[in-house]
């Protein structure tokens, strides 16, 4: 989500500023917002041929959309060295673009890459740490506080036994 309101917006923004004396383009780039938010699977045929024109036709448009949908696939990866060689690949790639706000959105998550790289390792998505999260709530208010916390997590281990092996 930040990525589309950081990078895409603020590049879609600057292109139709850079348009002011051509009133239909600067006017079709400007109503392109939702379209280059969306997924392409969620698109329909007409609005599919609306991105595919609009990204033929500019290039910092098409850039950003296409590493944009780069770094989406850096949560899906099967191994960290995999997500580590995608960050790098990418990387270097938001590097040569030139691109302003792509460049400072990159500078911005380097810090997090370790959580993004062990999402590799650990397929939990906020559903379920939220229903984890509500368990181990109500575990402690049915027993009205544990005066011994080794009791406690005895109790939350039993209540996700996880994955047999």
């Amino acid at each position: 989500a930040k990525y589309g309101r950081e990078v895409m917006d603020r590049v879609r923004v600057d292109q139709a500023n850079q348009l002011k004396e051509d009133k239909k383009a600067r006017r079709w780039i400007k109503r392109s917002r939702w379209i280059l938010l969306k997924n392409r699977d969620n698109l329909d045929a007409n609005q599919q041929s609306y991105l595919d024109e609009i990204l033929s036709v500019n290039h910092d448009l098409m850039v950003t959309h296409l590493l944009g949908e780069q770094l989406k696939e850096l949560w899906y990866c099967d191994s960290e060295t995999q997500a580590i060689e995608l960050w790098d690949v990418w990387w270097q790639q938001v590097n040569e673009s030139g691109i302003k706000p792509l460049i400072s959105f990159a500078r911005k998550l380097k810090p997090y890459l370790h959580g993004i790289v062990s999402s590799s390792l650990y397929r939990l998505n906020t559903c379920t740490l939220e229903g984890i999260n509500n368990k181990i709530k109500l575990i402690k208010r049915m027993g009205y506080g544990y005066r011994d916390t080794d009791y406690f997590f005895m109790k939350i281990k039993a209540a996700f036994p996880g994955k047999p092996r």
